[in-house]
C-alpha cells in the first residue's frame, strides 16, 4: 500500500516595495494587498490543515487573509526566511543583483560578503519542510515563502528548478506540490 500523499502549497509573497534595511518588516503594496485576497480566494476551498511562513512581514501578510478566513494561526519559521544574498551595500544596480543571483545558482557553494550560499539557504529551509512533511503526512500545508527560498526548496527535490525558474516567478505565485512520503511526485502552478 502506498503512503497517503501530502500536499504543500508554496505561496510566494505578493508585491512589496524594496526599502533598504527593512527586509523583515516591509509590508505589501496596495496591489499586493489585493493579490493576497486573490490568494485566499484561490486556496479557500482546499483542505488546509496548517499554515507556516517565513517570519518576514510580506510573506505572512500574503497568507493572512486565508488564515483569518480559515480561523487558523500562521506558524512562523525563522529558517524559511529569505536568503541574505549579501550585505545591503554590495549590489549597486538591479542588473548586478540579477547577475549575482545567477552566479549563486550556478555555484551552490558561492557566498557573497555578508551573504548565504544557495547550499546553506537550501539546507535550512528543506530541514523545516522535511519536519512538516513527516509531522503532517497525508495532510495539506500552506507555506508563505519567498521566490529564492521556494526555488531552492524545489531544486532540492528536482535540479531543473534553477535560476530560470526563479526569474520566471511572479509576486505572488502559488505552486501545489504533491509528495509521497518525502519524495516530490508532482508540481502544479496554480497562480494565473
Amino acid at each position: 500500500m502506498s503512503p497517503i500523499g501530502t500536499i504543500v502549497y508554496f505561496v510566494r509573497h505578493a508585491e512589496s516595495l524594496y526599502i533598504a534595511g527593512k527586509e523583515r518588516s516591509r509590508g505589501l503594496t496596495d496591489k499586493g494587498k489585493a493579490d493576497a485576497i486573490k490568494v485566499k480566494d484561490m486556496l479557500l476551498h482546499e483542505p488546509i490543515d496548517l499554515l507556516i511562513s517565513s517570519p518576514y512581514e510580506r510573506a505572512v501578510l500574503t497568507i493572512r487573509e486565508l488564515a483569518d478566513h480559515l480561523r487558523k494561526p500562521i506558524v512562523p519559521e525563522e529558517d524559511l526566511r529569505e536568503r541574505q544574498v549579501s550585505r545591503e551595500d554590495f549590489f549597486l544596480s538591479k542588473d548586478r543583483f540579477i547577475q549575482s543571483k545567477k552566479q549563486l545558482y550556478d555555484d551552490p557553494t558561492l557566498a557573497f560578503p555578508g551573504g548565504e550560499s544557495s547550499q546553506q539557504a537550501q539546507e535550512r529551509a528543506v530541514k523545516v519542510l522535511a519536519q512538516y512533511l513527516e509531522q503532517y503526512s497525508g495532510r495539506s500545508i500552506v507555506v508563505g515563502t519567498h521566490g529564492d527560498i521556494m526555488t531552492l526548496m524545489l531544486n532540492y527535490f528536482n535540479p531543473s528548478y534553477h535560476f530560470d525558474f526563479w526569474e520566471s516567478t511572479t509576486m505572488p505565485d502559488i505552486y501545489k506540490l504533491e509528495f509521497q512520503g518525502k519524495a516530490l511526485s508532482n508540481v502544479t502552478r496554480l497562480w494565473k
